[in-house]
């Protein structure tokens, strides 16, 4: 048993902590299109972006509405790997939606 003196800092990995810190983060946004279902869209920003319902219902129906809407902000591979993620789910169900990312 260690005394009460003897103290052993856990190993932090600086590096990645400061490259989590300092990436930056990118938008990603859905396009609307004329033949994926509302519910598919908005089951998608449910379990893949992570949106409440209320914030998905309304991305929703902005993309509806205006052609395009604004989803969430993360870092780049992460935003990357959810619409990855998302296209192969709508790809699955012969569905055309769309997300894009762009730098904030």
């Amino acid at each position: 048993m260690l005394s009460p003196e003897i103290w052993v800092e856990p190993e932090i990995d600086r590096e990645t902590e400061e490259e989590q810190t300092w990436e930056s983060l990118w938008r990603v946004i859905i396009h609307n299109d004329n033949i994926t279902p509302y519910a598919f869209v908005i089951d998608i920003l449910l379990r893949i972006f992570g949106l409440d319902n209320p914030k998905a219902e309304l991305v929703t129906w902005t993309a509806h509405t205006t052609g395009i809407a604004y989803v969430t902000s993360l870092p780049k591979k992460e935003a990357e790997r959810r619409v990855g993620k998302a296209h192969f789910a709508a790809s699955l169900e012969g569905y055309p939606l769309t997300f894009t990312i762009e730098p904030e």
